[in-house]
């Protein structure tokens, strides 16, 4: 007998609060765990995107067939498909493709644009965004500012045409899903996976990528982190958070990844950091409560 999904219209306020948890803190590590493992040698989208992408979906893919949910119809396969292209080759692999260039601080500071551009696309749809969320946004979106203008975090200008598609490529694949015919939330996770890391992989190789030697133990390990916590863990809770919660809720996580990946850019990767930097961050926290609060008022 199938799991039937969870239902959007009532989730459970603890799993919002779980989920939400997940993408905040676990997916702002992830940019140091791409650091690490570029600095082993990786290739960028064939192994540290694509690879991880295809493990964890298949991994996921298994266990959810196995505990009898539904496999994707014939009809939902194209959709995982845009989805992959949009979220994970644009999104992930941008991203992973500038941080050759760019610290894993600024790359995370970059991509919390993610939530001003899920805005705008919901209002092409008709979505209502409320005063309360723009504030938010807006508040959020300075502190993004101040810490770009005056950081003490550097880049490239490839890097920064990378970290502009980032975004919205995540921003536009979040708002184009909703409403679609999709399978459950897990299922959609696993099935955009093997999607969008069979992209990565088949770019990655056209590129001529290729694994010389052994990786290391720093590269196993953080590819592995990848796989299982960025990948398996928090990607499948935001993806349930998108069929779940309002798209300006989902995409606050990116307020907050600047904050943990900066401090753990600073303490592992040794990353520069100044008095500035942490200003701008305390402006970014206030932007994620507000447009909580927004939330809480408008339910």
């Amino acid at each position: 007998m199938s799991s039937p999904p969870l239902s959007p219209a009532a989730p459970k306020s603890g799993l919002v609060v779980l989920a939400l948890f997940l993408v905040y803190v676990v997916w702002g590590s992830t940019y140091l765990g791409i650091h690490l493992a570029l600095e082993s040698g990786l290739p960028p989208l064939s192994v540290i995107s694509g690879t991880r992408f295809v493990i964890a979906g298949g991994v996921l893919y298994a266990f959810l067939r196995w505990r009898g949910m539904a496999a994707p119809t014939r009809a939902q396969w194209p959709t995982l498909a845009v989805m992959g292209l949009c979220l994970l080759f644009f999104g992930n692999g941008m991203v992973v493709m500038a941080e050759r260039d760019v610290s894993s601080g600024l790359a995370a500071v970059a991509v919390a644009s993610v939530p001003l551009w899920m805005a705008l696309f919901s209002a092409f749809r008709g979505d209502k965004v409320t005063r309360g969320e723009w504030w938010g946004i807006g508040i959020g979106f300075l502190g993004v500012l101040w810490l770009n203008a005056g950081s003490s975090l550097t880049a490239t200008p490839k890097g920064l045409v990378f970290l502009l598609i980032a975004p919205l490529g995540w921003a536009a694949g979040s708002i184009w899903s909703r409403g679609r015919d999709l399978p459950s939330p897990f299922m959609t996770a696993a099935g955009q996976m093997l999607c969008g890391g069979a992209i990565l992989v088949a770019v990655g190789l056209l590129r001529g990528e290729r694994v010389d030697g052994w990786p290391g133990m720093q590269g196993v390990l953080s590819v592995g982190y990848l796989t299982v916590f960025g990948s398996i863990i928090a990607f499948t809770a935001y993806v349930w958070l998108l069929q779940n919660v309002r798209p300006v809720l989902a995409g606050s996580y990116a307020y907050v990844n600047p904050v943990i990946a900066v401090a753990l850019g600073t303490w592992i990767a040794h990353e520069r950091f100044s008095t500035s930097d942490i200003g701008a961050m305390v402006v970014i926290l206030a932007g994620v409560v507000v447009i909580t609060l927004a939330r809480i008022r408008r339910a």
